[in-house]
């Protein structure tokens, strides 16, 4: 039997051991085979589909919607479409989106800087200040199962 040991996958895809077994046990990487000594191994193409995974998290994409993503992908014959372009199109929504936000906060704490804001109650009293407590307090949390501690 051929292959490569968990190790020099991980290695190869620049992701801990950890990573490969949590990967495994979601269903993100097939079960490999095991040597005669019990020891898994791997197939080349894992250490690819390591790599696509950590690619795909970084652009902004779920375990979950990389793990739909792959087995669309592996269970068609020919040319693929596992809606690849679509998912990419609504993922770059939502990251223009966050980019938009990012560069309110970025604009209110320069103006925050700029006005000398160095305490948030003093400040918030004032008419000049440039911190919008009103709107920010209604908005909702700006990612999703962000919040604090239940007020009641």
């Amino acid at each position: 039997m051929t292959g490569l040991r968990s190790g020099q996958v991980a290695d190869a895809a620049g992701v801990n051991l950890q990573t490969l077994r949590y990967y495994e046990r979601r269903g993100l990487l097939a079960e490999p085979d095991r040597s005669l000594g019990g020891h898994r191994l791997y197939p080349a193409e894992t250490v690819t589909v390591l790599k696509v995974i950590k690619a795909a998290q970084r652009l902004g994409f779920t375990l979950d919607e990389v793990a739909d993503l792959l087995a669309t992908g592996g269970h068609r014959h020919g040319r693929p479409d596992t809606g690849l372009q679509q998912r990419a199109q609504v993922k770059l929504a939502e990251v223009e989106t966050k980019i938009a936000d990012l560069q309110v906060i970025a604009s209110t704490l320069r103006a925050a800087v700029a006005a000398g804001c160095d305490d948030l109650v003093t400040c918030a009293g004032r008419p000049c200040c440039p911190i919008p407590f009103a709107t920010i307090a209604s908005a909702p949390p700006a990612t999703e199962g962000a919040s604090d501690a239940d007020p009641r």
